[in-house]
């Protein structure tokens, strides 16, 4: 059963379009509340003030949803490609219309400083604008017959119902990456957005209805996780679950998804090493570090947080990215400074231990170290050096801003130093010998090698990675195609 929701006077951010901030969950065309009445409380990480509060839905509500999904299925799926297309163009001009109010939403909810969550937005819209072409590009291939009098072919058919699970620290890229491939295939959507940043996913879906997706087609379930998504892993008229998380939780979603066998596209964690050679060009590889380590507050699963260095280099390297750090500024992200809050007091509570341990297992502290006196949620940007492999910052994944600096003597100690863990997302290289670099991208175990550069991610590419970093690629082509099924056709006309 779905409850119509009605808007309640709570105190919410101020916003040039009122309607974008949503409290209530979308499916099939409208916006619901929980059965029982329930909701979550949603508060800015900056100053814990409460932004408001979103629906909590049943596993009951979030099976309907299922239901109404598979439905609009029937119809969408059967929707002409350049028709899919349009409206997913009309999705990203109002993305791009918004930007202003859509970053200010998610720097108040995320904490994120407000020109990063602007960057967002432009991100998060390159992925609506990106796919609203490559719908139309999708075709039908023939094969040559190995069979006498027989034609064949390979057919592209969406896959079906999509489950689409989003974390909190890109709440609007993490989305629109996702169901504009989905989308764009001919599938329609079910959103759970992370219960810490839901308001920038409601407000996507807000656009979405003003684009024009048909009721049931793009709809998004808020609520405890493991109450929504739960339902959706065992439902069998789910037949794709993509999840950007945590690897502990995509192994249970990888598991309980199982029993339909679903098709999977897991982004998972990342441990990122950055290793700069002896020959690296050493300001930009200090100046691509800290891009490297700190965007996003170093909540970031592409974020670096191994630093290898040769020695030769490795003294004046730790002084200058240690005087950097020193030098970035920590604050609420409506003031745009360089670092601000964490989500969670778990994530606080993680680098106290990081560099707690780090220190025990003999390592220096060049920078930071502490909780920052900016609020609970603050850490102060942190640089650790000549940190152990035993240190358990280079054994897990940070996800805040602590870097860890080590040395290393030879090529095939950096390799096999980098490989050294279960992640394999992403690895940066520093270096300016080309046959060097060949070996590297081609040894490293990394989805991504980004060679004397940070940024390497965009809608062109296929973004995933190695060993238990996931599952699957997103973006480009092939993140289309996560989402389509083939069909092979053989006929014979006798």
């Amino acid at each position: 059963m779905i409850k119509t929701g009605t808007e309640t006077g709570h105190t919410r951010p101020s916003l040039h379009d009122a309607r974008l901030m949503r409290q209530f969950a979308y499916v099939g065309g409208r916006w619901i509340a929980g059965e029982t009445g329930e909701t979550i409380a949603v508060r800015n990480p900056g100053d814990g003030e409460r932004l408001g509060e979103v629906a909590s839905l049943t596993a009951e509500q979030s099976g309907a949803a299922v239901a109404v999904a598979h439905e609009a299925f029937a119809d969408w799926s059967l929707t002409l490609p350049q028709e899919r297309s349009a409206i997913l163009r009309r999705w990203f001009d109002l993305i791009v219309e918004h930007k202003e109010d859509l970053a200010r939403l998610m720097t108040l909810e995320q904490g994120k400083p407000i020109s990063e969550a602007r960057g967002e937005i432009d991100y998060a819209a390159s992925f609506a604008e990106f796919y609203a072409e490559e719908a139309k590009r999708p075709n039908i291939e023939s094969v040559t017959s190995h069979l006498p009098d027989a034609e064949m072919e390979v057919w592209l058919e969406p896959v079906g119902v999509a489950a689409l699970v989003t974390p909190w620290n890109f709440p609007c890229a993490m989305i629109t990456r996702k169901a504009a491939a989905a989308l764009a295939a001919g599938c329609t959507v079910l959103i759970h957005p992370s219960h810490e940043t839901p308001f920038s996913g409601l407000a996507l879906a807000e656009l979405a209805e003003r684009a024009g997706f048909p009721a049931g087609v793009f709809n998004v379930v808020t609520g405890d996780a493991a109450t929504v998504v739960g339902a959706w892993t065992k439902d069998a008229r789910v037949r794709a679950v993509s999840f950007t998380g945590s690897t502990e939780v995509g192994r249970l979603i990888y598991s309980q998804c199982a029993a339909t066998v679903k098709r999977m596209v897991l982004e998972l964690g990342g441990h990122a090493p950055f290793i700069v050679f002896a020959d690296a060009d050493l300001d930009r590889a200090v100046d691509e570090g800290i891009k490297a380590k700190f965007a996003t507050s170093g909540q970031d699963c592409l974020g670096a947080n191994r630093f290898y260095v040769a020695r030769p280099l490795y003294k004046r390297f730790c002084e200058l990215f240690a005087e950097r750090t020193r030098a970035l500024s920590v604050g609420v992200g409506l003031d745009d400074p360089d670092i601000g809050p964490l989500m969670n007091e778990r994530a606080v509570a993680k680098q106290v231990s990081h560099v707690e341990d780090a220190l025990k297992h003999g390592a220096k502290l060049l920078a930071g170290g502490e909780r920052h006196s900016a609020g609970p949620l603050f850490f102060q940007p942190t640089v650790l050096a000549d940190v152990p492999d035993e240190a358990l910052i280079m054994r897990e994944e940070t996800f805040g801003p602590v870097a860890a600096i080590t040395p290393f003597d030879t090529e095939d100690e950096a390799i096999a130093r980098a490989n050294d863990s279960e992640y394999g997302l992403v690895a940066y290289v520093h270096t300016q010998d080309a046959r060097r670099t060949y070996r590297l991208t081609r040894a490293l175990t990394y989805g991504m090698v980004a060679v004397n550069r940070t940024k390497v991610t965009g809608a062109p590419i296929p973004f995933g990675g190695m060993k238990q970093s996931g599952v699957g690629r997103e973006g480009a082509a092939l993140g289309m195609q996560a989402f389509m099924e083939l069909k092979y056709v053989c006929r014979d006309w006798a």
